[in-house]
């Protein structure tokens, strides 16, 4: 596959069709050149200004490109500017690739939520999201990868 360049994101929200899930605010799909979904990322609504990270894949070959950050800078671009003022997930305590991925994302380890808590496998973890980039307004259909 060599180095895809994961350069166009789809967002997913309030389209005819089924929903990636049922409870989800939105859901971002990062393509290659090709137009091939090498990764995609959703965002639940937990109220009171918090999100959480929901269904971050990215295919393994497609892994290192850049579509990771991508997708989740989408993710926090669109939840900020909802007024979200926090994102929260959970991985699982065998994926150190993820736990690495959000801790150098600024995602930092807190009690685990909801459905999470007491579950001896999973890790949580929070971020704050700053105001509103000028240009990162959290609407449109497609960013580049530059």
């Amino acid at each position: 596959m060599g180095r895809a360049r994961p350069g166009l994101l789809t967002r997913c929200a309030g389209t005819a069709g089924p929903a990636p899930a049922e409870d989800s605010a939105v859901f971002t799909v990062a393509r290659d050149g090709s137009g091939a979904a090498v990764g995609c990322g959703g965002l639940r609504d937990l109220g009171g200004g918090v999100g959480e990270v929901k269904r971050m894949y990215v295919l393994p070959e497609a892994r290192g490109t850049g579509a990771a950050p991508l997708v989740l800078a989408a993710l926090e671009d669109w939840a900020r500017g909802r007024g979200w003022t926090h994102l929260r997930l959970e991985t699982g305590d065998r994926q150190p690739d993820a736990v690495r991925f959000y801790t150098r994302s600024g995602y930092t380890p807190i009690p685990c939520f909801g459905a999470y808590a007491g579950s001896p496998s999973s890790l949580c973890f929070e971020k704050a999201l700053g105001a509103p980039l000028p240009e990162a307004s959290g609407a449109g259909a497609a960013a580049r990868l530059g």
